[in-house]
């Protein structure tokens, strides 16, 4: 598992970006989704993506709906129409970023 700091800067964009190829998904299926995409090595804690998913609705670039699933009621988080702009923003971004890591810390590719 990745130390917190490092995934600190990229909690945005991941969420962002699973919530553009998932269309809509509530809190626990991001945790999941992305410790299956990651084998495990990126953990997300509520106490992380709570306030990252908050801040993203009071930004306006993420909108909730809830749901009534039995006696709970699931809140679920989608792209606003700027979200989706936003989403492919912060990927590129990111993108970005790594490669200039990558430069700075002489990272060779692995084949």
């Amino acid at each position: 598992m990745y130390p917190k700091d490092l995934l600190k800067g990229t909690l945005q964009p991941i969420i962002l970006k699973l919530l553009e190829d998932n269309g809509r998904m509530y809190g626990y299926e991001i945790t999941q989704k992305v410790k299956d995409l990651t084998s495990g090595k990126i953990n997300i804690t509520e106490g992380a993506l709570y306030p990252t998913l908050h801040k993203l609705e009071a930004d306006g670039v993420v909108k909730t709906e809830e749901e009534f699933i039995g006696k709970r009621v699931r809140k679920y988080y989608s792209l606003t129409h700027e979200g989706t702009s936003v989403a492919r923003q912060r990927v590129v971004e990111v993108s970005d970023f790594f490669g200039t890591i990558s430069s700075l810390l002489n990272i060779k590719p692995t084949t």
